[in-house]
């Protein structure tokens, strides 16, 4: 439930890149910055992005490797 596709987006814009605001974030993904402040604040919660001293976001890794199965209901 926390990774949902606009999430992952996010995600994609964020590895490799240095720390951003909520608005530069909002921009890169081409969506409202209410939305992708709510979504930070998940993924923030979640332990999937950091914060910085002075207010900025990380996605501290270079990489991501997810293992998950999808079935038919």
């Amino acid at each position: 439930k926390v990774l949902s596709g606009k999430r992952w987006d996010l995600l994609k814009v964020m590895t490799g890149a240095a720390p951003i605001s909520i608005r530069e974030a909002a921009r890169r993904v081409g969506r409202d910055v209410k939305a992708v402040h709510a979504d930070v604040q998940l993924l923030l919660n979640a332990g999937i992005l950091r914060k910085t001293d002075e207010g900025r976001i990380v996605f501290p890794f270079d990489a991501v490797h997810v293992n998950f199965l999808l079935e038919a209901a």
